[in-house]
């Protein structure tokens, strides 16, 4: 067998696995159940979607309220394909839409539907997608304009983003029981923060009688200087770019470098932060909160603080210390703390369905407007009304027993069907009550609703020129952050790395490009001035 034939034999095989179908736990499609000859006249649509890791559909058809909602709704048969995100999930699709058996609407990533779109796989939105067809979709979620546009691909309108969460959950986090040990305030700004990091560091917080303690840890990953530390913030850089007086601005390139460095710098000195910072991953600062050996941290899990969260930080913490009490804070309240979400990967349509059966993206349309709207939400989110929650006005209440019981224990299967209801029940001005949580977990995430100034994002897609290699630029970039912390122990040779990063590394062609395109998405000039 010759070469072209194996690359053959292959493709039609695994065409054949996917067009077979099985549960998501074997690795692929979940078709709807035989629905008898009065469901024969059922319009068949088929989905390619992500989920979370571990995620499944439900082996019985019963347990699936939402696919039967959906069908019996919009008289449909829904047969779903199910994969976490990442590279097997995109040969997989690639594979089916090569293969002939293609979905009717898939979601993917930016960079593979800019290609999918190319090769002439996907078809135009514009007869499908607009106000009138998904008011929901344009009301509730897709309300940036410049957005839209920056998706499209040479000038046309093939794909557009999923609804998505505006906001994070980033947070600096405290040890409340030991600033009320030394009488200390929850900082409110960057001197107080500083005095809380002394106190932790050098005055046994933990009573133990060790000088064991440290006021910050972070994570480097053996690599970088962490956009955790607060000296980013301090010299007004935040988020990994944003725009500001229409200018281009990246954080890590910036010249207000050399003065984070310096400022970091002294707060090593000063013995304030874990010295194995740099080499700590992501799981190894959480380990030190739980265990007491760090009073302030910086995390982007809304759960971290929550008493109604078992795997919480909080909750790890008190087991070892019953006093233990993180709290989040903000020591600059009156500047940006990040932007806000830019929209992430986008749903497309098949063109072989729209040349051979365009009606099945018509109902798919319709079917993705409902789920953008308050019921389709609430459905795919929390689940049957009176059964997994409740609603009193604006107020939802989950059943935890029967979430459990019917949603976590049955796959989860909730975390594939959200794809298009993202986690901000505020956008219905809906609040939603876990009836776990404590009054002060609802503090908690009260303050993290509103105690962070985040400002708009960019507005538009943004990619490399061609050419130039984005990964060299910002591998160089982060070992000249590292050499000025551990070589030169100062930020005078910034200067010189930066311009060796901008030319040689072609840093300046590349946020050059990125503010053409953000000035193209937003109608006017946004400029990138390398020597600021």
């Amino acid at each position: 067998m010759n070469k072209r034939e194996k690359v053959w034999l292959t493709s039609v095989l695994a065409a054949a696995m996917l067009a077979g179908g099985c549960t998501k736990a074997d690795g692929g499609e979940k078709a709807g159940p035989d629905q008898g000859s009065g469901a024969e006249q059922a319009l068949e649509i088929s989905w390619f979607i992500d989920g979370d890791a571990g995620s499944l559909l439900p082996d019985k058809p019963d347990d699936d309220f939402v696919k039967k909602t959906i069908e019996e709704k919009f008289h449909v048969r829904l047969k779903i394909q199910s994969y976490p995100a990442g590279a097997d999930y995109d040969n997989k699709l690639t594979v089916a839409l090569a293969s002939g058996n293609s979905p009717d609407m898939f979601i993917t990533s930016g960079t593979l539907s800019q290609k999918l779109i190319q090769d002439g796989l996907i078809a135009k939105m514009t007869p499908y997608v607009s106000k009138e067809t998904m008011p929901n979709y344009y009301k509730y979620w897709n309300t940036n304009e410049l957005e839209m546009k920056s998706y499209q691909v040479e000038g046309d309108f093939y794909r557009a983003p999923l609804p998505y969460k505006k906001k994070l959950d980033l947070a600096y986090y405290i040890r409340k029981d030991w600033l009320d040990k030394f009488s200390l305030p929850v900082p409110k700004t960057y001197d107080e923060m500083l005095e809380a990091m002394r106190r932790f560091s050098h005055d046994d917080p933990d009573g133990n009688g060790k000088k064991d303690t440290f006021g910050f840890t972070t994570n480097g990953n053996g690599k970088s200087l962490s956009l955790s530390f607060p000296q980013w913030r301090k010299h007004g850089l935040y988020a990994g770019y944003y725009v500001e007086n229409d200018e281009f601005f990246d954080t890590q390139t910036d010249s207000r470098v050399a003065k984070v460095v310096d400022d970091t710098l002294q707060m090593i000195k000063d013995g304030l932060v874990d010295p194995d910072w740099f080499l700590n991953k992501a799981e190894q600062v959480t380990d030190k909160a739980v265990q007491g050996k760090a009073g302030i941290v910086y995390s982007p899990d809304v759960n971290f603080a929550l008493d109604s969260s078992p795997s919480s930080v909080q909750n790890k913490a008190k087991a070892l210390n019953p006093k233990a009490d993180w709290v989040p804070f903000n020591p600059y309240p009156d500047k940006p703390f990040w932007t806000e979400n830019e929209a992430g990967y986008p749903f497309l349509f098949s063109k072989k369905t729209a040349d051979q059966n365009p009606a099945k993206i018509r109902k798919t349309v319709e079917i993705l407007d409902w789920l953008a709207g308050e019921e389709g939400f609430l459905l795919t989110r929390y689940g049957q009304s009176g059964k997994h929650y409740t609603k009193e006005g604006s107020k939802i209440t989950i059943q935890k027993e029967a979430y459990l019981k019917d949603i976590v224990q049955k796959g989860n299967f909730l975390s594939i069907y959200d794809f298009f209801s993202p986690p901000s029940p505020e956008t219905f001005g809906l609040t939603v009550k876990d009836p776990d949580q404590t009054p002060r977990d609802e503090s908690i995430l009260a303050f993290l609703r509103t105690g962070y100034k985040y400002v708009p994002s960019v507005g538009a897609s943004t990619t490399p020129p061609p050419g130039v290699n984005l990964g060299e630029m910002r591998t160089k970039m982060s070992e000249y952050h590292a050499r000025m912390l551990f070589e030169d122990k100062s930020s005078a040779n910034w200067p010189k790395y930066r311009e060796e990063i901008m030319i040689k590394y072609k840093a300046k062609d590349i946020f050059e490009a990125y503010a053409s395109q953000i000035s193209e998405a937003r109608g006017k000039k946004i400029t990138f001035k390398a020597a600021n």
